[in-house]
């Protein structure tokens, strides 16, 4: 089966365009999970123009799932992950400035920094998960700095799908073959929604979990938190 983790980051940006707590970050981590969710994601930025560091440390103890924290294992960032341990850690190659993700970590050319930080998660017990583009030797090279799973960065399935989903979807049934011929664990997340998860799903059935955020918090306004869940939970089926 595969787990639906639900970034809540733009539950945070809401909150933060005016101050106070409304709507309340914990409280839709917590509803989340009672709505079905099988994993709750944050993704805190050096910036913290969303999640919050704190707000990390206030859900970790409230939520019974798994817990995803993503990010660019910077120095403030990985002290965060160890104190918090939490089921798994998502590595990102975002830069300070950057307005969401829009690519993958090089991990041949960034072996020997990632497998220095993933060995300290590992000593910590927590999952480690690298994101990547769908590129073979970017997977290959993640098993080799000792990574247990991949996400794949799937916005270009995502922007593709609408003119050929086949060929769109071509690249990451390769790069899934190859994840799932070297042992790790197989996560996706970007741009993910109602009209073009279900196809994914159905080609890559061995998918571990999606995160999805953005796509997710928008139906829910539309829809209500509790049925959009229910609904991306059937595309998965």
């Amino acid at each position: 089966m595969t787990k639906l983790s639900v970034n809540i980051n733009k539950v945070a940006t809401l909150r933060n365009a005016r101050g106070g707590n409304n709507p309340d970050v914990l409280q839709a981590a917590v509803d989340c999970e009672k709505f079905g969710a099988q994993g709750i994601t944050v993704h805190p930025r050096p910036d913290e123009r969303h999640i919050r560091y704190q707000d990390v440390r206030d859900i970790s103890p409230r939520i019974t799932t798994e817990f995803n924290i993503e990010g660019n294992p910077i120095d403030r960032f990985v002290a965060l992950v160890l104190e918090v341990k939490p089921t798994q850690v998502t590595l990102v190659p975002d830069a300070d400035n950057q307005l969401t993700s829009n690519h993958g970590w090089d991990t041949l050319a960034n072996r020997t920094f990632l497998t220095d930080v993933i060995g300290r998660f590992r000593e910590a017990g927590i999952r480690t998960s690298v994101f990547v583009d769908a590129v073979p030797e970017m997977v290959e090279g993640a098993k080799t700095c000792g990574a247990d799973r991949v996400e794949l960065y799937t916005e270009p399935y995502a922007s593709g799908y609408a003119l050929c989903r086949e060929e769109a979807l071509k690249p990451f049934v390769e790069a899934a073959k190859v994840a799932r011929e070297a042992g790790l664990g197989l996560n996706a997340g970007h741009d993910l929604s109602l009209v073009n998860l279900n196809y994914f799903h159905r080609n890559i059935p061995w998918l571990d979990e999606v995160s999805i955020g953005h796509a997710l918090i928008c139906d829910a306004i539309y829809m209500g938190l509790h049925s959009t869940i229910q609904a991306y939970l059937e595309c998965l089926k």
